[in-house]
């Protein structure tokens, strides 16, 4: 929205009939080791990144059914709030660090501007879609507590 970039252009995933006879990981393996990564910290993206790349899992969603982020809200191993939220108000905190001691650093100021507007677009988006509460609204002082 504020980059002067315009974007992927629809990439598609090829389509798949059944699961490919290279992967030896069934179902059950699969959600275990997606619960067993999520355990150890990491966000969903990451969980993703590393089946792939590690396990040669090309995809959750085609070999359990479920999204990586369904899964760990079946199991209650989910983030609190939206990974793309979170980590826009992980970059906001950080930004914040960075003007405390720079404080003439107008590009990044104007670039704390639009993370925050950011943070607050997503924030209410989120609030429609009833994935965060109602009232939710962002405050740099509890980001800074919650990342």
């Amino acid at each position: 929205m504020h980059a002067r970039k315009k974007g992927k252009s629809r990439s598609v995933k090829p389509v798949r009939e059944e699961v490919p006879e290279w992967v030896s990981y069934t179902k059950d393996e699969v959600v275990e080791l997606v619960l067993k990564l999520a355990s150890a910290g990491n966000s969903p993206s990451k969980i993703g990144l590393v089946l792939r790349d590690q396990y040669g899992i090309p995809d959750v969603q085609f070999m359990t059914g479920d999204k990586i982020t369904e899964l760990l809200k079946k199991n209650n191993a989910g983030l609190s709030i939206p990974e793309d939220l979170y980590s826009l108000i992980k970059k906001a905190v950080q930004l914040r660090d960075h003007l405390k001691v720079h404080k003439k650093d107008l590009h990044n100021k104007r670039g704390l501007l639009l993370i925050e507007s950011k943070i607050k677009r997503l924030g209410k988006y989120y609030a429609r879609k009833k994935k965060l509460p109602l009232g939710w609204r962002y405050d740099p002082e509890a980001a800074k507590l919650m990342v």
